[in-house]
């Protein structure tokens, strides 16, 4: 019995140490080479009508929402469609373009890694927006000060 307890603590070690040799996500976040660390109001948002300012419009039926503010008001909105044409997920986040353009990737303490692929009109500066799937995963979030990892 004490055999077999070894093999498997000499195995559960092995793929301890590939993961972070691999520099598994899952894993506590260590530093990248050429990461900046940048202090950040990081808020959350999901696909919903109240965190992207949408509304379905009167031809409802055929459940085509539109834009309710901004430059596209009245025009049909992909639902769940990032700015640069990617689909939302978990790791989508939104930022201020001209200082974290698309493609910057970025490590979220307690959300993990992420890359901008969205904007937001509200968004400036250091100020990131995080994708939860749920609008009460994303109320949850709220609005933290945390130390990002920004990798350009």
């Amino acid at each position: 019995m004490s055999r077999l307890k070894n093999k498997l603590a000499v195995r559960c070690l092995a793929l301890l140490l590939v993961a972070v040799m691999s520099g598994c996500c899952f894993l506590p976040h260590r530093m990248e080479e050429g990461g900046e660390a940048v202090s950040m109001v990081v808020t959350a948002y999901c696909a919903c009508g109240r965190c992207c300012a949408w509304k379905r419009s009167i031809w409802s039926c055929w459940l085509v929402p539109v834009h309710s503010s901004g430059p596209f008001k009245g025009k049909r909105k992909k639902v769940g469609i990032t700015a640069d044409r990617t689909r939302a997920k978990k790791g989508v986040i939104a930022a201020d373009i001209s200082t974290y353009p698309y493609g910057t990737r970025m490590y979220v303490p307690g959300y993990g890694w992420g890359v901008v692929h969205d904007r937001g009109r509200e968004i400036k500066g250091n100020h990131i927006d995080v994708f939860f799937e749920s609008h009460d995963d994303a109320l949850r979030w709220g609005r933290q000060e945390l130390t990002v990892t920004v990798i350009r």
